[in-house]
């Protein structure tokens, strides 16, 4: 009988993502909390300086210029080199640029330029630290746990940007404008520490060689996966691989047909989805009348809808399957942005748009899983820099329309991003509930 505890206990142990995911998990959760402080931050230091839609649309413009011009190399940057290192560089550089700005803060030298340059070198940040990070997770759990390792990883960002960042950021920039942004610099601090202390697993993809027989997957067929808290053979000792270009990951991307036709779709909704967002700040604070102090709390109202969908939805894909939840995710996302412009006032708009983030949020986890089950591990990084390129390249147009039809009234890019999401949805209902499933990367049963 005693023989038989151990084994009691074992599968508890098993199910649990690990200490290694634990620490790239409080490294996302801590730059997450300083990007909320700088995200809230920006935009608000741009509206005491201009009121203009289209002007203010350019900060959220160009924080997804650097998708388009540094998407591939960061995506070849994470594949060839150390991918903590690679973290922990990413946040040094935003840390300095957060200082750079809270100091022209105090300094009354703040302009509209500045803020400009920062949102651009934010983003530079973001292409390393976002593609390292997604990079990571297949080193530091198992293939059967992507799914929740996914929720878990978007929960953080949701609920340290949502309810912890943007409520301070808000406050903070009511008493001053600098205080945020010092806070934000402060923030990055831990995310570099954590970064280095991950695992050689995290470093970058094992080639050439299988992991120890104690970290490979437990189910007969050996899918060779790292299980969390194990550490794998060093890099140095696995033998030297041939290189594969950039040029081979676009190959790859072009000739899966499914994968091509996903970021199609997702270009599309990720831009109107950006065209509807462009003027989120002046549109509650001069067409609801939220005051700049609470405008941190309407955001933490918003993101309980977006943590809600991050936690659900592992359960809804394990239940419904990818395609069919992608589908109803992607549905009732477009449908509550057109409510979220019709909205009377702030109270029924935060709950519309809650909605919206909440099927946002339901969407992500299962691209993110299906893409890191599909792509194989040494070009993950390129592929999915090249899929971001395509899909958040097009962002900066998308918003800057958006800011610009906003000068006609802040509601209408609402009503038109959310109208066409909802048309588009009902066009790839082949696409994402067929397409998935004979892709293979429909979840088992």
């Amino acid at each position: 009988m005693t023989s038989q505890a151990p084994a009691a206990t074992a599968k508890p142990a098993r199910d649990r993502l690990g200490a290694d995911f634990g620490k790239l998990w409080t490294a996302a959760a801590f730059s997450n909390l300083a990007d909320g402080l700088g995200r809230t931050a920006v935009p608000l230091a741009a509206t005491t300086l201009t009121r203009d839609p289209l002007m203010i649309s350019v900060i959220g413009a160009l924080a997804f210029v650097p998708w388009l011009v540094f998407g591939l190399p960061a995506g070849m940057i994470v594949d060839r080199f150390d991918r903590r290192i690679i973290m922990a560089v990413a946040n040094a550089i935003r840390g300095a640029v957060a200082v750079w700005l809270a100091t022209l803060a105090v300094t009354g030298t703040l302009s509209l330029w500045s803020l400009f340059v920062a949102t651009l070198v934010f983003g530079l940040g973001e292409t390393l630290f976002d593609n390292a990070t997604n990079a990571v997770i297949p080193g530091v759990v198992r293939r059967d746990q992507l799914d929740r390792a996914n929720g878990w990883m978007q929960a953080a960002q949701i609920t340290i940007d949502s309810f912890i960042a943007t409520p301070i950021a808000g406050v903070l920039f009511a008493i001053s404008l600098a205080l945020p942004l010092w806070a934000g610099s402060a923030a990055y601090l831990i995310p570099i520490v954590l970064a280095i202390l991950l695992p050689i697993s995290a470093a970058r993809p094992l080639r050439g060689s299988s992991p120890r027989p104690e970290a490979a997957g437990a189910d007969a067929g050996g899918s060779g996966d790292v299980a969390a808290g194990v550490v794998a053979d060093p890099i140095t000792d696995v033998p030297a691989a041939a290189p594969i270009s950039t040029r081979e990951a676009l190959l790859y991307l072009w000739r899966h047909r499914y994968l091509r036709t996903m970021v199609v779709f997702t270009s599309v909704i990720g831009s109107a989805l950006s065209f509807a967002q462009a003027v989120i700040i002046l549109f509650f604070l001069d067409t609801m009348g939220v005051t700049v102090a609470a405008i941190g709390f309407v955001t933490a109202g918003i993101g309980i809808g977006a943590l809600a969908g991050s936690l659900v939805a592992p359960r809804l894909v394990a239940r419904f399957g990818r395609g069919r939840v992608m589908f109803g995710a992607i549905l009732s996302g477009g449908a509550t942005l057109v409510l979220t412009g019709l909205a009377p006032e702030a109270w029924t708009a935060v709950g519309a748009f809650a909605l919206s983030a909440g099927s946002v949020s339901v969407w992500n986890v299962p691209w993110g899983s299906l893409r890191q089950q599909i792509v194989p591990g040494e070009i993950f990084g390129r592929v999915l820099g090249v899929i971001r390129t395509l899909t958040w390249g097009l962002f900066p147009v998308a918003t800057l329309l958006g800011g610009w039809v906003g000068r006609i009234d802040l509601r209408l890019p609402f009503w038109i991003g959310g109208g066409l999401i909802v048309v588009v949805a009902f066009v790839a209902i082949p696409l994402l509930i067929g397409g998935t499933r004979r892709a293979g990367a429909e979840t088992p049963g």
